[in-house]
């Protein structure tokens, strides 16, 4: 699928790699539907798109509340009058370990909700912009691209139960997407970065970011930049369905 000119939908597209995804589709000529909570983000985001050259709408959903995520497609799909692809970027942490103990005594648990909100939103949340997505490209007989966004946590990772289950189920619900859409030309695929550069990793220590790109062969943090041009790789590959790709510098080899 070539991107000019096309309708992409972006969860998550006011800020962090939702908005440079979508600045990155908007200079390669793609119009943009973007999704998240925050206004002020959001129209910045907007902002930044114009200042691209394309063109972008921004919606206010929660996406892990079913009324309020088939409201707003359905309003993309009147505003845009169909789309081409969605962008499953939206994603919340909330770490902790499943449990610590002290001289044999549970001191802490992680919680029902710290488990259950971040499974809302990276698993359910996911789930219920994917199904509507595809609901709208196969009525409106139109091919489109579904990307979801993973994580290399996907494998287990300590202090994540909660984000490492989410993230894996992500990729197991691309693998049965791509094999369900494909008769409908539609094509489904999922991103597993690693650590990448943002406001929050620069506001680390010197020595944990240090420490950090250590642990990589290339000896760096990821750019944000760098997930986009995988996003590109996969709409443009009418070969690519029902695959993750891992981006992580060779953390996970």
């Amino acid at each position: 699928m070539q991107i000019q000119d096309k309708v992409i939908v972006i969860t998550g597209g006011g800020q962090g790699l939702g908005r440079a995804m979508a600045v990155n589709l908007a200079s390669q000529g793609a119009k943009l539907a973007l999704i998240d909570l925050n206004e002020e983000l959001l129209k910045e985001t907007v902002g930044l798109i114009e200042q691209a050259g394309s063109s972008a709408k921004y919606y206010l959903a929660n996406v892990t509340n079913e009324a309020e995520v088939e409201q707003t497609f359905n309003q993309i799909n009147d505003d845009f009058n169909g789309f081409d692809g969605l962008i499953n970027n939206a994603g919340i942490l909330r770490d902790g370990m499943l449990l610590k103990a002290k001289d044999g005594e549970i001191v802490k648990k992680m919680s029902l909700e710290q488990f259950q909100s971040v499974i809302d939103v990276n698993l359910t949340g996911v789930f219920l912009c994917g199904r509507e997505a595809a609901a709208h490209m196969v009525k409106n007989e139109r091919k489109g691209v579904i990307v979801n966004m993973s994580s290399i946590a996907r494998n287990g990772n300590m202090g994540q139960t909660n984000y490492a289950a989410s993230k894996a189920g992500v990729v197991a619900m691309t693998v049965c997407w791509a094999r369900e859409l494909g008769r409908y030309g539609i094509r489904v695929g999922a991103i597993a970065p690693g650590v990448i550069r943002t406001a929050m990793t620069d506001a680390m220590k010197p020595e944990m970011r240090e420490r950090l790109e250590k642990m990589k062969p290339v000896g760096r943090l990821g750019e944000a930049d760098e997930i986009a041009h995988t996003v590109k790789y996969i709409f443009e590959n009418e070969f690519f369905t029902g695959r993750v790709v891992e981006i992580d510098g060779g953390l996970c080899m």
